[in-house]
């Protein structure tokens, strides 16, 4: 049914449109409403956030995909949109993760601050102490790069007056590392699995891709990431950050129709000129942002297109469609979680206060390569790669007293899985491998669980086979890619713009693609 969570009725005309209500399609439209254009967000689901968005499950508030924050809180957009005006409020989290192994008991923390992650690292694993300041200190002229970039419209040109404006630290580095593999750039500072692959599940694992992909390097800068940034999650879950967007853009007098699919995206004369929604009925605008997959942008939605865009519609209708890969248990219990690996006595000092943080736990290098070609063919590694925390720990608004909520996700986990999601089997294997790495066993002190495999982000949250479109090569990939589109948000078809997932260089909840696409209509128009 569809709704309308403005005052007023619908329009039957709009200087804009976004399709999807994602953090970045959210993000776009506040922009535009702020600038003063009568705005329509349109999003077939019936909340806004798409999977950056938290829902209810078991009385609990439930992150839809990992809770951690980062690359969103170097972006200008919370200061510029005035999110914290609007209920946004982050807790920092310190250790920022815990890094560790299926193989081994030598796992370590990551703190912002990189003298008390080497201080930990010389009680765990001292050989690479000088390796690791030496990585943070080669990698954080790299990142500063990518973030300058990446928080405006990319170009070569920009890339290189910001180099040069710091001095040229860190472009020929970044370029190095950019035709490597993320595991080629590790295994040049580092010997020890326990570093690396945790560093290798952050980066191209979450990608998608083997860590002997080349042009991955990039991947390797997700540990020094910690030491630029302070990783954050909102109070009240990560829909929180979608819903201050929304506040934000409904302040602005922008408006938005849940719960309304739409069927077309409409061209005549040459010209687009509006929408058709599910129900039949058409909304005018001559300008229409898609925050969703591009496929159905420009293959199923697109009607009426000028013949300059053919040769563009058919390179889209041959691109083939990449499937998920990513699932996710949350689970809600008593009790507490201790780890096996962290009972020994030089952690009583590091540990003081975990609260909660992401641990992973990680396969090692050639693992975590047969793990993707194992994918490939529809299985799953004996033990994938996790990403474990308990929201609770660090934010008791999201559950009852006494309730907590462990959020397990396993990756390479694939949406043509041979033998099928309809089971419960596999996700059931994945907690009692989680429980062999704790002190009391998490399962049985279990009152209700739920899991979303790539099966279920397609059917819920229209990711077709379950995967959301991004470059899979990270930020530097936006340069080489043969889809322009994707990077400079512009298309063949006067006044038709993409944003969202598809154009975002990486994974995760950024919002630079949003606020990027809003700068490039706002400019054109």
């Amino acid at each position: 049914m569809m709704q309308l969570s403005t005052s007023g009725m619908l329009q039957d005309s709009y200087d804009a449109i976004i399709i999807g209500a994602g953090h970045n399609g959210l993000t776009t439209a506040a922009y535009l409403a702020q600038a003063g254009l009568k705005t329509l967000l349109v999003e077939a689901r019936h909340d806004v956030g798409g999977t950056a968005a938290s829902d209810t499950f078991a009385g609990c508030s439930i992150n839809i995909c990992n809770c951690d924050h980062l690359a969103v809180r170097t972006n200008p957009l919370i200061e510029e949109l005035h999110l914290d005006q609007h209920g946004l409020k982050y807790i920092d989290m310190d250790p920022a993760q815990i890094n560790g192994s299926w193989h081994s008991d030598l796992w370590w923390p990551s703190f912002h601050d990189l003298d008390q992650t080497c201080d930990a690292l010389s009680q765990v694993l001292p050989h690479e102490v000088g390796n690791y300041r030496r990585y943070v200190t080669d990698a954080l002229p790299v990142i500063s790069l990518i973030l300058d970039n990446a928080n405006d419209v990319p170009s070569r040109r920009k890339l290189v007056a910001n180099s040069a404006r710091r001095g040229g630290r860190g472009l020929a580095r970044l370029l190095q590392w950019s035709r490597s593999s993320a595991a080629e750039v590790l295994e040049s500072y580092f010997s020890a699995p326990e570093i690396i692959g945790p560093a290798l599940v952050e980066g191209p694992t979450v990608w998608g891709v083997s860590p002997h992909t080349p042009h991955t390097g990039l991947g390797a800068i997700t540990l020094a990431m910690r030491h630029s940034a302070q990783v954050g999650r909102p109070v009240g879950g990560s829909g929180v950050l979608p819903m201050a967007l929304l506040k934000a853009y409904q302040s602005f007098g922008g408006e938005l129709l849940l719960s309304s699919p739409v069927s077309a995206i409409l061209c005549e004369d040459q010209k687009l000129y509006g929408i058709e929604l599910s129900d039949g009925r058409v909304i005018h605008s001559q300008t229409v942002i898609s925050a969703c997959n591009p496929h159905d942008t420009f293959v199923k939605w697109l009607k009426g297109a000028p013949s300059s865009a053919h040769s563009f519609i058919e390179r889209w209708r041959n691109t083939p469609q990449s499937q998920g890969y990513e699932s996710k248990i949350d689970a809600v219990f008593h009790g507490d979680v201790q780890y096996k690996a962290l009972q020994h006595d030089r952690y009583q000092n590091l540990l003081a206060n975990d609260e909660g943080c992401t641990f992973v736990i990680a396969p090692n290098t050639q693992e975590l390569h047969d793990g993707h070609t194992m994918m490939t063919n529809g299985q799953i590694l004996a033990k994938p790669a996790f990403l474990a925390n308990t929201p609770t720990f660090s934010d008791s608004t999201l559950a009852a007293p006494g309730t907590n909520i462990l959020s397990l996700e396993a990756l390479f986990t694939p949406y043509n899985f041979v033998n099928g999601w309809e089971s419960l089997d596999e996700p059931t294997r994945w907690l009692s491998l989680y429980d062999t790495l704790l002190t009391e066993p998490l399962t049985p002190r279990i009152s209700a669980w739920r899991v979303k495999t790539p099966a279920h982000y397609e059917t819920e949250f229209f990711l077709p086979q379950g995967h959301a479109t991004s470059f899979a090569g990270g930020p530097m990939s936006i340069f080489f890619s043969q889809q322009p589109e994707l990077s400079r948000y512009t298309t063949p078809i006067k006044n038709l713009y993409i944003t969202g997932a598809a154009t975002f260089p990486g994974a995760g909840v950024w919002g630079s693609s949003g606020r990027n696409a809003a700068q490039v209509i706002l400019k054109s128009l």
